[in-house]
């Protein structure tokens, strides 16, 4: 080119890149960021007017409590699941053991050998036998029921009970005999038999080692 517009001398001026683009990129960040802050502010705001945050806080300690279930502890003693009692006679729960309990087998039905058959299955289930025979005027075909357990007061909350487990329908009553250990059955005229020997000591091991119940505790 020539005229005024000629470029003279070794050097040229140096071309750059509008810087326009890279503006705007800024510009596009910076506004994102300003919403993004705004928005985080306005949430913190309506949690502040709502009560979020304190119902966060006060469930927080709670959130890390949890419950837990344990048994009850047992009885002492050494019963055990079976039921059976230690070497003193009484089981974990103070009742005594079968082999403690004398039983005297009435029979107050018109039933021949009764008393004697009742008599010779509950020996085999460890109960200690004494009388065998009628029942005495009193209650002579006077039982309406399976069978009238009778004995001391004593009895009531420890060998009536045990004997108890031995048969169902029977009607439990206390005199005033002296001694606890030793019970009357009375056989009644609705009595068919014994209970089945598994159902019986089910029974007794309901009775002398009841399962512990369970309790609940939160631990934080």
């Amino acid at each position: 080119m020539g005229g005024q517009y000629r470029i003279t001398g070794g050097k040229y001026p140096r071309l750059r890149r509008p810087r326009r683009r890279r503006r705007l990129v800024l510009a596009v960040v910076a506004s994102a960021t300003a919403l993004g802050l705004v928005g985080w502010g306005t949430l913190q705001l309506i949690d502040v007017f709502t009560g979020d945050g304190d119902q966060a806080a006060a469930a927080g300690p709670k959130a890390d409590c949890a419950s837990r279930v344990s048994p009850s502890p047992k009885a002492s003693g050494s019963a055990g699941k079976s039921g059976r009692a230690d070497k003193s006679g009484a089981s974990a729960t103070g009742y005594p053991a079968p082999g403690k309990i004398t039983v005297n087998v009435l029979n107050a039905t018109p039933r021949a050998g009764l008393a004697k058959d009742t008599a010779d299955e509950l020996k085999k289930r460890g109960f200690r036998i004494g009388n065998v025979g009628n029942a005495t005027e009193e209650y002579d075909k006077k039982v309406k029921g399976a069978a009238l357990l009778l004995g001391a007061k004593a009895a009531e909350d420890a060998a009536l009970p045990v004997l108890n487990t031995q048969l169902t329908g029977a009607r439990l009553k206390t005199d005033v005999r002296a001694k606890a250990t030793e019970v009357d059955l009375i056989i009644g005229t609705g009595f068919k038999a014994l209970s089945k020997q598994k159902d019986a000591d089910k029974a007794l091991a309901d009775l002398t080692s009841p399962e512990p119940t369970p309790t609940t505790t939160k631990t934080c």
